[in-house]
């Protein structure tokens, strides 16, 4: 990076090629100061006296089933395949390349592509059914029914491969909004629960300046962030009196849901008036309350959503893209 490179004089004369070599084959690596590397540290008294009741409110284990209506779904799938699915024919690309073979490697120095319509349908169509059946485990009828309702066969049958994918993507993503609709969660027991001393047994290291940051009213004395809206929603919570103390929920506090794990981001108590105590787990995405939060992962915030309204026991799960979004559903 500073043209810092010390060669033996044997190869001093080949410098500039060696130091091109190195600069293309590292040059997308992120190389941090050993220096800033930081372990978090947990604050026992902290945890004890400050986070406890509210680590007592949301430390439950859950289980979950689904139901739901498979009519209502499969008259979904097809009326989402009918309007969104997008056909056309196979398409070929063809592409031609010059290369250059030099001493940093295989360069290419022309290409050119072609795309080419295929519109002959001499193949044979592919087993629709079972295909979709296997990738998204509904019954054969369900599928059948699906495929017969959406009124889109002749695009299977001018492109299989693509039709099948996005109706696969289409069945899935109904089949999500279904599950997060018809989950139903119940706390399994008083015993079954995270255990506090993972608090203490996991190590945490971080960056400084890079993704930690010194914080005063956590139970750990760094909080490890993973993007700008979490190291701003920190610095927020650091700055109001009214919050007593906070946690950003390790990796291995997880939720069970249909789709995954789900890993909460925050727990946060919040002291009003210096005697009502409030009890919050909150998650934080720049993207919350937009269509670029993937379906998966909104499905998952509102299974968590879910699970803590199963343990009923005074900790409110809020979904917030800023701090001040957290802070009007607090104030509310």
């Amino acid at each position: 990076k500073e043209n810092s490179l010390n060669l033996p004089d044997d190869f001093k004369e080949q410098a500039a090629q060696i130091n091109a070599v190195l600069k293309k084959v590292t040059g997308g690596l992120n190389v941090k100061k050993y220096e800033e590397k930081k372990t978090v540290q947990f604050k026992k008294q902290a945890f004890d006296v400050d986070f406890k009741p509210l680590w007592d409110k949301i430390k439950y284990k859950t289980w979950y089933k689904v139901e739901f209506d498979p009519e209502k779904l499969i008259e979904a799938c097809a009326r989402e395949i009918h309007s969104n699915l997008l056909g056309g024919s196979a398409k070929f690309k063809y592409t031609k390349a010059t290369t250059m073979i030099e001493q940093s490697g295989i360069n290419i120095v022309d290409e050119q592509i072609s795309t080419y319509s295929y519109t002959a349908r001499d193949f044979q169509l592919p087993d629709i059914v079972t295909y979709l059946q296997e990738q998204t485990n509904l019954t054969r009828r369900s599928i059948v029914e699906i495929l017969k309702r959406c009124g889109r066969l002749e695009a299977f049958k001018m492109n299989p491969q693509k039709f099948i994918e996005q109706a696969v993507t289409i069945i899935k993503n109904q089949m999500r909004l279904f599950i997060v609709d018809g989950i139903k969660y119940e706390k399994i027991g008083d015993d079954e629960f995270y255990a506090q001393e993972l608090f203490e047994d996991q190590e945490l290291i971080g960056y400084l300046n890079k993704n930690m940051l010194a914080v005063s009213k956590s139970i750990y004395d760094h909080v490890i962030y993973d993007s700008d809206v979490e190291e701003s929603f920190a610095q927020e919570l650091e700055k109001n009196t009214e919050v007593k103390v906070y946690a950003k929920l390790p990796n291995w506090f997880k939720i069970d849901t249909p789709l995954g794990s789900y890993n909460p981001d925050w727990a946060v108590l919040v002291e009003k008036d210096g005697t009502q105590k409030l009890y919050f787990v909150v998650e934080t995405k720049g993207s919350m309350f937009s269509d670029a939060l993937r379906p998966t992962e909104k499905a998952k915030i509102e299974c968590g959503k879910e699970h803590f309204k199963a343990l009923g026991d005074g900790a409110q799960f809020i979904k917030a893209n800023s701090y001040d979004s957290f802070q009007d559903q607090v104030m509310a």
